[in-house]
C-alpha cells in the first residue's frame, strides 16, 4: 500500500490522461492516483476505465454528474484519501502544465524537511513560467502579490495548484467549511494551514501551460479571487 496519492480532476482531457497517468506511474515513488471527472463529453473517463485493468490497485477514479467545480473535486478527494489513510496526499493537474517529476521534490519537502505543505511555486525563485503570454504572466504575479497584501502571507506563489499535503493537516481543516469551489479554493486552502500554524515549504518549479487541449481557465476565475480574498480575509477576523 503507497502512502502518496496524486489527485487529479479532469474535465476533457482525453489528449493528455493516458500519458500523464503513465508517467506518475513510471517514477520511482510508489504513487497512487484518483482521478475526479467531472462528466467530460470527450471519453476520458472510458480511457481512465481501459486503465484501471492495466493498472487495478494504483488507479482510482470518482465519476460526478457535471462541471462542480475545482474546489469541490478536491475536497471530494481529500475525503477519499483520508478514508483509504493515506499520509501524502498531491494536488496535479492533468495536462503536463506540473511536471510529474516533480512530485518526488514535493514528497521529500514533506519527509525530509517536515512541510506540512509543499507548494510548487512558479514565483519562488525568478518567474518560472513557459508559454504563457505576458499580460497572464503579470496577472497571475502580481494576484499573487495582492494576496499576500491583504492576508499577510509570505506565500509567493499564492494561486498554485501543484501541491503535497501531510495527512495532518486534511484532518485538521474542517473541509466542508471551504467556501471558495473556483480557482479561489487554492487561496483559501493555503490560507487556511498558514492561519493553523502548519509549516509550509515552497519548492521552486517550471510551469509550462498546456501544449495539448483548451484551458478551463476564465474572467470568472479572476474576479473571484479578486473579491474572494477580501471576503475570507474579513471572515477570519471572526474564527478562532
Amino acid at each position: 500500500m503507497s502512502d502518496c496519492l496524486v489527485i487529479i480532476p479532469t474535465y476533457n482531457e482525453k489528449e493528455n490522461i493516458e500519458n500523464i497517468i503513465r508517467k506518475v506511474f513510471s517514477l520511482k515513488n510508489d504513487f497512487h492516483i484518483l482521478i475526479i471527472d467531472d462528466n467530460s463529453p470527450d471519453g476520458t473517463s472510458d480511457i481512465v476505465k481501459k486503465l484501471q485493468l492495466e493498472f487495478t490497485d494504483k488507479l482510482n477514479m470518482l465519476e460526478r454528474a457535471g462541471k462542480l467545480g475545482l474546489g469541490t473535486a478536491y475536497i471530494e478527494g481529500f475525503k477519499w484519501a483520508l478514508k483509504r489513510e493515506y499520509n501524502y496526499i498531491f494536488e496535479m493537474d492533468a495536462d503536463f502544465s506540473h511536471n510529474p517529476e516533480d512530485l518526488i521534490q514535493l514528497y521529500n519537502s514533506c519527509v525530509k524537511q517536515n512541510a506540512d505543505l509543499a507548494i510548487g511555486s512558479r514565483y519562488i525563485s525568478g518567474v518560472n513560467v513557459v508559454n504563457w503570454p505576458m499580460g497572464r504572466v503579470i496577472m497571475s504575479y502580481y494576484a499573487s502579490a495582492y494576496v499576500r497584501f491583504i492576508t499577510g502571507m509570505s506565500i509567493r506563489d499564492t494561486t498554485a495548484g501543484f501541491k503535497c499535503y501531510s495527512r495532518k493537516v486534511l484532518e485538521t481543516i474542517n473541509l466542508d467549511n471551504i467556501r471558495f469551489i473556483g480557482y479561489a479554493f487554492q487561496i483559501e486552502m493555503k490560507f487556511t494551514v498558514w492561519k493553523l500554524g502548519f509549516k509550509i515549504i515552497e519548492v521552486p518549479i517550471i510551469f509550462t501551460d498546456r501544449k495539448i487541449g483548451s484551458s478551463k481557465m476564465s474572467g470568472g476565475v479572476f474576479n473571484e479571487a479578486l473579491w474572494g480574498v477580501l471576503i475570507m480575509k474579513w471572515r477570519s477576523f471572526f474564527k478562532k
